[in-house]
């Protein structure tokens, strides 16, 4: 299998895991972003795969809750939001986004190998792989089966207090022993922007340090901080992917809230650049 994902993944340039050890720190809607982010140039191809098997959100913040994977002679089709968007999630395959996922270990490893090596991606530029919380099966899986067709890095989701920052701490020495790079930290919910007098308080106090503390502690690149903002929950919930893609669409004087979101994509795509460099220098050299 895994040599059968190696071929398939020939025609994919990035790969980038997003992780977080803490659940509801927003890896989901930070995964959205990224694709829709990476996407709006028209010219580069994303793909976001979901691998939360228990907990698939992707298809209710992308809005595409109802939408049905097709099968063709090439494997499964992706759900396209935009031309330049693929999408691929098991929420797709239950009969009911209330079904409930009740799969031991060897299933889910199969769900992901299948996602891997059935799905038609195409010629992708940025494959944006959706993890669950945790350190478990999942993760296992997707690195195992991607190691050998050379995951660019991963991406970590936290939140400033520290009963987040002790598991973002597991997750980072879960990317040590398994050699997975990591990319960045991403400090999510850093701070509350008041939609009326614009001023910033801080909802969850970094008590200590936050996300800066800990990346200069465990010597790990911090991508940057995004702070809660009323304008991202409220669109996502009701209109599905409009917030993600509109935040990118903003007039420049309403757009500085993109303006941390844009940063951070910019070093993710920084690094993957600079890992595509090495790895080309490897090969011919």
């Amino acid at each position: 299998a895994i040599e059968e994902i190696k071929e398939k993944m020939k025609t994919v340039k990035h790969k980038i895991l997003v992780l977080s050890g803490k659940g509801g720190v927003g890896k989901s809607t930070f995964s959205a972003h990224l694709a829709h982010g990476l996407a709006e140039d028209e010219n580069t191809q994303v793909a976001l795969l979901d691998i939360d098997i228990c907990g698939p959100s992707i298809p209710k913040i992308m809005g595409l809750e109802g939408e049905q994977v097709h099968q063709s002679g090439s494997g499964w089709s992706p759900v396209y939001v935009e031309d330049n968007l693929g999408v691929m999630s098991v929420g797709f395959l239950l009969s009911s986004p209330d079904d409930a996922v009740i799969w031991r270990g060897p299933k889910k490893n199969g769900m992901i190998k299948q996602f891997l090596r059935d799905v038609d991606w195409g010629e992708v530029d940025y494959l944006i792989v959706d993890t669950p919380p945790g350190t478990s099966d999942e993760h296992l899986s997707v690195v195992q089966y991607l190691t050998a067709a050379r995951i660019d890095g991963a991406v970590l989701i936290t939140t400033p207090q520290e009963v987040s920052l002790q598991d973002v701490r597991k997750e980072i020495n879960f990317c040590y022993k398994v050699k997975l790079p990591i990319i960045g930290v991403v400090e999510n919910m850093s701070g509350f922007i008041c939609p009326n007098c614009k001023k910033e308080s801080q909802i969850f106090p970094p008590t200590t340090g936050g996300a800066a503390a800990m990346c200069q502690d465990m010597n790990v690149p911090l991508l940057g901080r995004v702070p809660l903002d009323p304008h991202i929950g409220s669109r996502s919930c009701l209109h599905g992917h409009y917030s993600c893609h509109s935040l990118f669409k903003e007039k420049p004087e309403t757009g500085r809230r993109a303006a941390r979101w844009l940063s951070v994509h910019k070093g993710i795509q920084e690094f993957c650049n600079l890992h595509q460099s090495k790895e080309e220098n490897l090969m011919s050299s």
